[in-house]
This record gives structure tokens, C-alpha cells and sequence, in this order.
């Protein structure tokens, strides 16, 4: 029978934690960046045009849509969260004392960004978009000119 000390096992297990951690945070991390291909539409046509979005994992995306010879890049911002929690409290007087009560409201909804673009001569495109959850989403972009897309979002599969 071999003995192993205590504190060689303690170690081990020490190191086959930190080990399994390790991965599972990479797994992780790898999957925290998407990419996602826009479709974009005019709305005086039914003239496809596109783009793509690759997800940073903070919140922020960096966007490029080509629309004819110009390509407007830029970044989106997340201003609406996933999931959201509100807390209400209040206290009142009831029949023979003081009592409180409290509500917490939990949101799992559509998370909303916006986007602000600019192509090298320095037009400008705005874009908002929603349904940011589960891989794929909808929104609206509209250029200076006051042309209006409308945008379909899908997290792409492949790379």
C-alpha cells in the first residue's frame, strides 16, 4: 500500500481545482464574444443591403453596414439590460402596529442599444436595436439624409 502525506493531496486537489477553473473560465470567456449579421432594408425599396456587429462582451459592439459605396462603422452601446431588478418598500399603520412590506420586481426582457455610425466622408447613420437576447433581435437605422432601414439581427453560426 503506497501512502500519499496529506499535504500532497491537499495540493494536488489544490491544483486540479485551479486547473478545472482555468477552463471553465476560458470556456466561458469563449463564448462571451459573438458576431451577429445585420440585414438591412430601405424602406422606399426591397433592396437588401448588410452589415455585422461583433459583441465585445460588455455591452458594447463594434458595427459596420455597408449601404452602396459607403460603409458607416461604429459602435453600439447597451442601454437596457437583459434582466433588471426593482426593489419597492414602504411602511404603514395597520390595526395594531406598524408593518412594512416590500416588492421585488424581477425584468427578464429584451436588452436595447444604440448604435452611432460614421462612413470616411463623414455621413452619419443612427441605429436603434432591441431583442438583443437569444441570439437574434430587430431594430431601426436611419442615414442623415432621413433614409429609414429597418434591421433584422442574427447571431451568426459559423465563422
Amino acid at each position: 500500500m503506497i501512502r500519499i502525506s496529506t499535504a500532497f493531496r491537499d495540493k494536488a486537489r489544490t491544483l486540479g481545482r485551479a486547473a478545472l477553473l482555468a477552463g471553465a473560465l476560458a470556456a466561458g470567456l469563449a463564448g462571451c464574444a459573438s458576431t451577429y449579421d445585420l440585414t438591412l432594408m430601405p424602406r422606399d425599396s426591397g433592396k437588401l443591403t448588410y452589415g455585422e456587429a461583433r459583441d465585445l462582451g460588455n455591452g458594447q459592439a463594434t458595427i459596420s453596414i455597408t449601404v452602396g459605396d459607403r460603409i458607416y462603422t461604429g459602435t453600439w452601446v447597451q442601454v437596457t439590460p437583459e434582466q433588471s431588478t426593482d426593489y419597492v418598500g414602504a411602511s404603514a399603520w395597520g390595526w395594531r402596529s406598524w408593518g412594512s412590506y416590500g416588492e421585488v420586481n424581477h425584468n427578464f426582457g429584451d436588452a436595447t442599444a444604440k448604435a452611432l455610425l460614421q462612413s470616411k466622408d463623414g455621413s452619419g447613420m443612427r441605429c436603434d436595436f432591441y431583442g438583443l437576447t437569444g441570439g437574434s433581435g430587430t431594430g431601426k437605422c436611419a442615414d442623415d439624409k432621413g433614409m429609414v432601414y429597418d434591421v433584422q439581427i442574427r447571431k451568426r453560426t459559423t465563422k
